[in-house]
């Protein structure tokens, strides 16, 4: 969920942070920091978080008739 409540936080889904490359973020408050890192000013930022994508439905067992009026 993008919204919940609950989130774990991470300078990945920082306000502040900025992606350097994979492994380090640019903090506007502490820095250069490791992306599971944070800090008291976290504020969480629902645009970076990618979601994570659903399963592919299996419709080889349907037939034509399952799919007409």
């Amino acid at each position: 969920m993008l919204f919940r409540k609950n989130i774990e936080k991470s300078c990945s889904y920082c306000v502040y942070a900025g992606k350097m490359n994979e492994d380090a973020y640019l903090c506007t408050k502490k820095g250069v920091v490791a992306p599971e890192h944070h800090c008291r000013k976290f504020k969480y930022d629902p645009l970076k978080r990618i979601p994570v994508k659903g399963k592919v439905k299996d419709f080889s067992q349907c037939d034509d008739m399952d799919f007409t009026l």
